[in-house]
């Protein structure tokens, strides 16, 4: 495709998705539960494009962690069907009253929810993740333009017909949805940004970096998935055990899997072997520095390996002096994604939470649970590690902007400046209801 028709196809998607922004909640609900029948009902031609893909990326040898996110099954089709019927049933986003105040008598002001017009997502495998984001857009009112990998262009492009065939039956019609289809429209996208408002990449970590790097658009996302788990000096062991193993293999290619499971040296002696245990029977092959080596058999940690984003049965193991020396582990190492403690403290758990900066940190739990969908948020168009703007698994909310309404009635600044200046009032009111300025906003 080339540039020119990648440039018109989103001026038709830029004016659908103003049509979307302004359209009723009931008509996008019905369009989210129209699309997730019309996945039942396109099954075998997406089943069918699914098996194509994975027989290819396997004869060209690609990775066991890439594959396995390929893979759109029956579990992955509940999953997203599921997630579609989660999203119609959240609150309508669009002319949310965030703020609402007097400035003076007939002088009002509002902050109200807003679209933020059209996403461009731009992902590696993942065909279930476009079915997460198309929900949340077609949800939240934006268009949105995909641009997926070669490895799973049948699954994508399968996905897409089915939902654009589902959408032509509704008033919102289809083409606030499309999908790019050659490597090089990845090229003209990045360079839209008079037409995009904001990139989503999903992918590896050179992958995302390489889309921050070469673009002017604004970019949410995380480049890498370096997760820790701390095993406190207090922490029930079966608990640790448990979470532990969860976090590493429940999904080991999943981006909040844990890489580095840090202990407690007043723990490790009895804690590393039972640990050890259950994760070599799940197939884990753990490295270990030189205080685990002298505990289980292991493979000698070398330079580099806290910073392994494995996505596989491999996992770091290293014991540490204190709360403290696992903390700064993970400032050194992380990627302030998700980190975990377990623990029995409660002043070391609140002191962990407070002080590790990641958008996700958990007590007691596996670090698995770091997605949008187990948050309630429907689903997840990704995970971002940015402070601004969204900050961990990104659902309606971060997909959303705000606009200042003011409404007057004549009144100028004039008035309010100079030696005899009236005061504002500045009254904080209730923001319940729809907007008073803009009333439905839709």
């Amino acid at each position: 495709m080339g540039g020119r028709r990648i440039q018109e196809d989103i001026q038709r998607l830029k004016k659908s998705a103003t049509m979307l922004s302004g359209s009723s909640e009931s008509a996008r609900n019905a369009l989210l539960r129209s699309i997730r029948e019309g996945l039942s009902r396109d099954w075998a031609l997406i089943k069918e494009a699914n098996s194509l893909d994975i027989t290819e990326a396997r004869e060209s040898q690609l990775s066991d962690a890439l594959i396995k996110r390929l893979v759109f099954d029956e579990d992955k089709l509940a999953s997203v069907q599921l997630g579609l019927s989660q999203v119609a049933t959240l609150k309508d986003p669009i002319g949310e009253v965030l703020e609402r105040r007097l400035l003076d008598e007939g002088l009002l002001l509002e902050r109200v929810s807003f679209p933020i017009g059209v996403i461009g997502m731009i992902f590696e495998a993942r065909p279930d993740a476009l079915v997460q984001i198309v929900s949340l857009c077609l949800k939240s009112g934006n268009g949105i333009i995909l641009k997926g990998g070669k490895e799973a262009f049948r699954t994508n492009s399968a996905l897409v017909a089915s939902i654009k065939r589902s959408a032509r039956s509704s008033p919102l019609g289809e083409e606030w949805v499309t999908l790019l289809e050659s490597h090089s429209d990845v090229s003209s996208m990045l360079k839209m940004d008079d037409a995009i408002d904001l990139l989503i990449p999903r992918g590896s970590n050179a992958f995302v970096r390489y889309v921050m790097d070469n673009t002017h658009i604004a970019v949410l996302g995380h480049a890498d998935g370096i997760c820790h788990m701390y095993v406190d000096e207090s922490a029930d062991l079966q608990k640790a055990v448990a979470c532990a193993v969860d976090a590493k293999t429940q999904y080991p290619a999943a981006c909040n899997a844990i890489e580095t499971l840090l202990v407690h040296k007043s723990v490790a002696e009895e804690f590393i072997p039972l640990v050890a245990a259950a994760l070599s029977g799940k197939g884990v092959s753990i490295h270990g520095d030189e205080a685990t080596a002298s505990l289980i058999f292991c493979t000698p940690f070398k330079e580099g390996d806290y910073l392994m984003e494995y996505l596989a049965l491999e996992l770091n193991i290293r014991i540490v002096q204190d709360i403290e020396e696992a903390m700064e582990h993970i400032a050194s190492y992380g990627s302030r994604h998700t980190d975990a403690i377990i623990s029995e403290d409660k002043s070391a758990i609140r002191r962990f939470m407070r002080d590790v900066d990641s958008a996700d940190v958990f007590a007691n739990c596996s670090t698995r649970f770091a997605d949008g969908f187990r948050f309630g948020l429907g689903a997840e168009v990704g995970i971002s590690t940015a402070k601004i703007h969204a900050r961990g698994p990104v659902g309606l909310s971060g997909l959303m902007s705000s606009k200042w309404l003011l409404s007057g009635s004549g009144q100028t600044v004039s008035t309010y400046s100079g030696p005899e200046a009236k005061a504002f009032l500045h009254t904080e009111l209730d923001t319940e209801g729809q907007s008073v300025i803009a009333g439905d906003a839709k």
